[in-house]
């Protein structure tokens, strides 16, 4: 049968299966006293939700760290896996990547978001603005990894970072084959694409901080440096903080902008590239799975950082 007619069905199928569930739900719900009801009700709604998230989420998760305690043949080894990806040359260069992506990343796109964020702020054309920055964001990573691609493309007839170069009098750079500068380069295009997001969140906080208290500080005296320095800073800190920590998590994440400019190759290889790497080239679910778990350990921190700071907003309202 055709894909297209297989989606067709899938995309009326879904919806009617959950009409009808909720039908013969509340028939049988009905059957009840009203006091069974209350309780049941609640229930069996969930009930296909918490069954999608068994079978889509907890099940896949539990399959890869089992698969990940195995072999290529399917042999028990333990943490074998584990030990080798700590020990081979490869893994470790990827796992060296990641820690410059996650340290780098969020350096660039709050530093350079707090800033566009600070200078737009209450301006004539500051919907203008913050509409072009953030424009990157309605692309996707790979969309935005071609653009790049053709900025540092190595001839200056394209490449327009080699154009500059030249017309300044210099020879071409190979942009993406010498390590490690050629993954800052690759870092340069995640922090363009999520600079626009680190704006617009920086930029709502901004909004948030009472203009009564800048002007108190100002007419104490305070310099504009000052009333950054020992006023919106420590007032946005909170924001800046939520903002790092999910740019982090793309850090850790980050495979589009690798996979497609450089294809790992350069010693550019991240630990998400490494993953498919392992499994698509060269077979080994095992160690795929390994990779996969360790990236999801080092994720969840971060995530339980960003939950609890945002928590904390929301009490504070």
């Amino acid at each position: 049968m055709d894909k297209s007619v297989l989606a067709m069905i899938a995309l009326v199928a879904v919806p009617l299966t959950l009409v009808v569930y909720i039908v013969l739900v509340e028939w049988a719900v009905r059957r009840f006293s009203t006091r069974t009801a209350s309780k049941l009700r609640p229930m069996l709604w969930i009930l296909p939700a918490v069954t999608l998230l068994f079978v889509f989420l907890v099940y896949p998760a539990l399959s890869t760290v089992w698969i990940s305690l195995l072999d290529r043949g399917g042999g028990f080894i333990g943490a074998g896996n584990y030990l080798d990806f700590f020990t081979r040359s490869d893994t470790l260069v990827a796992l060296r990547n990641n820690i410059i992506w996650v340290v780098l990343l969020p350096l660039f796109t709050v530093g350079v978001g707090l800033f566009i964020a600070v200078l737009v702020d209450r301006v004539r054309y500051e919907s203008l603005v913050k509409s072009v920055i953030f424009l990157p964001m309605a692309i996707s990573f790979v969309a935005a990894s071609v653009i790049w691609s053709l900025v540092y493309n190595f001839d200056p007839r394209i490449g327009v970072l080699n154009a500059t170069v030249t017309a300044a009098g210099g020879e071409p750079i190979p942009w993406l084959i010498n390590s490690p500068w050629n993954t800052v380069m690759l870092i340069v295009v995640g922090a363009w694409m999520l600079t626009g997001f680190a704006m617009v969140i920086l930029s709502a906080g901004l909004k948030g901080i009472s203009t009564e208290l800048l002007e108190a500080a100002r007419v104490d005296g305070a310099s504009e440096l000052q009333v950054f320095r020992k006023v919106i800073f420590p007032l946005l800190l909170p924001t800046i903080a939520v903002v790092a920590t999910t740019i982090v998590i793309f850090g850790l994440k980050t495979f589009d902008v690798v996979y497609t400019m450089t294809g790992g190759n350069f010693e550019t290889e991240v630990i998400a590239n490494r993953m498919y790497a392992e499994l698509f080239r060269f077979r080994e679910p095992g160690r795929a799975s390994a990779t996969a778990v360790i990236l999801f350990i080092a994720i969840i921190p971060i995530m339980i950082i960003n939950i609890r700071r945002f928590r904390e907003q929301e009490a504070m309202r």
